[in-house]
């Protein structure tokens, strides 16, 4: 498998996905503005996202795929598939059963995620929460199709759904808000629609495979299964490492409900375009490595297991570099483009571009960590990361009491970047000391090249923001859009001109999986 082409079709497919999401917020944005309306749907969402980033693309996906990835290499195709059949089995029961709790207890659950909520808010975010949390349902099968045929090398299909979602809330936010009594409810059905719709296309994709699950009336039965009995045993430790982000999530939006009001959705709009590079990068790269990782654990290969991981964290530290550079430089800019419009604000912009300038800080660790973190779950240890997202957790909480009370909101996001630096620090560090990886020749000229290719493009970046006012723009949507774009194309081009110059080549970089 050409990892290089799989890498860009992958960041293809999320870059559509991105794109459709920024168009999703943007629309909301100009409905909308940032409101108490807006922080109660923002908080609403955060809850069953949380959910299925903690069960289902977290822990589930890092306990499930390695074992899965065992099965299909040594005990053929019969096997496989009976053990996919008995997890999915365990899986939607147990969802069944978590939504129901969840749309009981919303009330109990808001509270807990955002207690600055005022009465008439706090009852609107708890209706949509009781709308949404179905969602946790759909995307944790999702996860489950998506290792599945991720583990056989489709995936393009998983890398898609995402788009699925966000078509279903622009379609909404076109059609439903001017109908509805109370608006912001359409925000929360489209999240509802777009769940179903992401776990019906990956349907057609199993049955190619011959991958499609049965589910069995008996739970019991598929609790005896040795494969899910060894998922289950995994995802203890994987729901505690993935916890210990979520938990620091959880507290970081129940501090900014009780700041300013706004903070929850201007930290929403920042964490919008961070997660752009994030996921082009850092959840690619992490999607394509697992079950590539988890094959070579099985064979024993460790030469492939820590070339695999050299050419993952080379290529996040060529792209996601200028990424957090570009957020840092042209903050308002970026944000005055995508959001400034309708009820948006420019104390919105300056408000948002503050957090966006923090997650800047941290970028190359949110997205190294997911490079890194795979290292250890392909090799079905767990425990590890658990351990040191534990201290995270600690360390980010002290910086919180620190950076809240200088930056406000920013200093949020200023915490969980800088926490981010201090995971991926630490897992490196791991990885190095359990001899899992071996870091290949060349990485100092390599790092010295792209900080001087960064300073020139940073440099540039600054001169050019300064040329154009974004906030009198605003008469001038496509003039704005089309000035951005410039502005963006020139940093490209001098960053890459830059790596050409100093002997950097794009043959480098690519990279065959076995």
């Amino acid at each position: 498998m050409n990892l290089h082409k799989t890498l860009a079709a992958i960041s293809g497919m999320t870059m559509l996905s991105r794109v459709t999401g920024l168009l999703r917020e943007v629309l909301i944005a100009r409905a909308f503005g940032s409101s108490a309306e807006t922080d109660a749907y923002n908080v609403a969402f955060r809850i069953p996202n949380l959910l299925r980033r903690l069960f289902a693309e977290g822990a589930f996906s890092q306990a499930f795929v390695p074992i899965l990835a065992e099965y299909k290499t040594q005990k053929g195709h019969d096997a496989t598939k009976a053990m996919v059949d008995h997890v999915a089995t365990v899986l939607t029961w147990a969802l069944g059963l978590t939504c129901v709790v969840g749309i009981i207890g919303a009330p109990i659950v808001v509270f807990l995620t955002a207690s600055g909520l005022k009465d008439g808010t706090f009852d609107i975010t708890v209706v949509m929460t009781r709308i949404m949390f179905p969602y946790i349902g759909f995307m944790s099968l999702v996860a489950l199709a998506g290792g599945v045929l991720n583990t056989w090398r489709e995936f393009k299909i998983p890398a898609f759904t995402p788009v699925l979602l966000n078509v279903a809330s622009i379609l909404a936010s076109l059609f439903m808000v001017p109908y509805m009594k109370t608006p912001i409810y359409a925000m929360a059905i489209a999240v509802f629609v777009g769940g179903v719709l992401q776990l019906a296309i990956q349907v057609p994709a199993l049955v190619k495979i011959g991958m499609l699950p049965r589910i069995s009336l008996n739970p019991h039965f598929a609790l005896t299964d040795l494969g899910v009995r060894r998922v289950l045993r995994q995802m203890v430790p994987a729901i505690a490492a993935v916890s210990v982000a979520q938990i620091s999530l959880v507290i970081n939006t129940n501090i900014a409900s009780h700041l300013q009001t706004k903070s929850v959705t201007w930290l929403t709009y920042a964490d919008r375009l961070m997660e752009f590079p994030t996921a082009m990068l850092g959840v690619a790269l992490g999607t394509i490595l697992l079950p590539s990782l988890s094959k070579a654990s099985s064979e024993g290969d460790t030469a492939e297991y820590s070339s695999l991981l050299d050419w993952g964290l080379r290529l996040s530290f060529l792209l996601a570099l200028p990424s957090a550079v570009g957020l840092a430089t042209l903050s308002v800019p970026l944000t005055a483009t995508l959001f400034h419009y309708g009820k948006f604000d420019a104390e919105s912009v300056a408000m948002t571009s503050h957090a966006v300038i923090a997650y800047g800080v941290g970028l190359i660790g949110l997205i190294v960590v997911k490079i890194l973190a795979p290292g250890f779950y392909a090799k079905q240890d767990i425990r590890t990361p658990v351990k040191i997202a534990i201290g995270v957790l600690i360390a980010t909480q002290l910086m919180n009491i620190i950076f809240v009370d200088l930056y406000k909101h920013a200093g949020l996001a200023l915490s969980i970047g800088l926490g981010a630096c201090l995971n991926a620090g630490f897992l490196f560090w791991g990885l190095r000391h359990k001899g899992i990886y071996t870091p290949q020749p060349g990485w100092p000229t390599f790092l010295i090249r792209l900080t001087g290719a960064l300073a020139l493009m940073g440099g540039v970046a600054l001169w050019l923001e300064q040329r154009f006012d974004w906030i009198a723009l605003r008469a001038h949507p496509l003039l704005r859009i089309a000035d951005l774009a410039l502005v963006v194309s020139l940093c490209g081009v001098v960053y890459f001109a830059a790596l050409l110059i100093m002997g950097f080549r794009f043959r480098d970089f690519k990279r065959i999986a076995r």
